[in-house]
């Protein structure tokens, strides 16, 4: 079934990239600036994410994290800036090419024919037809499927699912993708504390076998268990960028979400521990 969907889809054999080495550069944006209705949504960013790490995008709500992830998709055109993927220039890929290189899950995922969830994740595997690698597309589905959990329901219509199962199915068709590097945005946002938990260790067990991810959260506190650096954005800027550990300080985030907060260290793992400060009433 899954071969019969990704036959014929293009004559042209791609040239698949090669195993990242540790630490390689994966994406790499110089000065990116984006302007959206006339507002500067980015406004001079640098990010660059390696194989082999989580990179966190946090920040409130109209920081610029889902459009710099976007960006760093070459999904969207800078006004100005650089952005490399795979040491070339974004623009220097086609699409093929490129989606062999960077894998994205959207904030939402909607389909308008009844496609199974099997199906819907076997398209990940799309760039591959004509490739040696893809007579693996049965296994990567297969795994894909079993690291989010949802061969249990491979055979129902995706528009049967829940919320939260579709964003699973969503991530499944990421992950069958293979490619280097992951753009998730906002994979957790539907989901209940345990898969939450679940799509991070996806997230940190890609890193450690070679990958490169970046995400983003709104979670801070998943953000401090699991990433390895993490960027602030605030007004379409990164107002710090580094391990979760170091950035993520009470003024620093304070400020930047316009709210008090405190931050502790878990008194087990030491882990950050990121709190909103909040008045008590009396009498409670």
């Amino acid at each position: 079934m899954i071969r019969q969907l990704l036959t014929g889809l293009t004559a042209r054999a791609p040239r698949p990239p090669a195993p990242p080495a540790p630490g390689r550069p994966l994406a790499h944006a110089r000065g990116l600036t984006v302007r959206l209705g006339g507002r500067a949504v980015l406004d001079g960013v640098d990010l660059s994410v390696a194989a082999g790490e989580v990179v966190a995008l946090v920040g409130p709500n109209g920081a610029g994290k889902s459009t710099l992830l976007a960006a760093l998709a070459a999904d969207l055109r800078p006004e100005a800036g650089e952005l490399f993927i795979a040491d070339r220039p974004a623009g220097d890929w086609d699409a093929r090419d490129l989606a062999l290189r960077r894998a994205v899950l959207p904030q939402s995922a909607e389909l308008s024919f009844p496609f199974a969830v099997a199906e819907v994740v076997a398209m990940g595997r799309a760039p591959w037809a004509g490739t040696p690698q893809a007579d693996d597309d049965e296994r990567a589905v297969a795994e894909a499927m079993a690291a989010t959990e949802v061969t249990a329901f491979a055979a129902r219509p995706f528009s049967a699912l829940s919320g939260g199962e579709r964003a699973r199915v969503a991530l499944a068709r990421v992950l069958a993708q293979r490619a280097p590097l992951l753009l998730l945005d906002e994979p957790t946002a539907a989901l209940d504390l345990r898969h939450q938990e679940l799509v991070l260790r996806i997230c940190r067990e890609r890193a450690a076998a070679g990958q490169g991810v970046v995400v983003v959260l709104h979670d801070l506190g998943l953000a401090a268990a699991y990433a390895d650096r993490a960027a602030v954005l605030h007004g379409g800027r990164i107002a710090a960028e580094g391990p979760p550990g170091e950035v993520f300080t009470s003024g620093l985030l304070s400020s930047v979400y316009q709210y008090p907060v405190e931050v502790l260290p878990h008194p087990q793992t030491g882990v950050r521990l990121v709190i909103p400060r909040r008045a008590t009433e009396s009498g409670r």
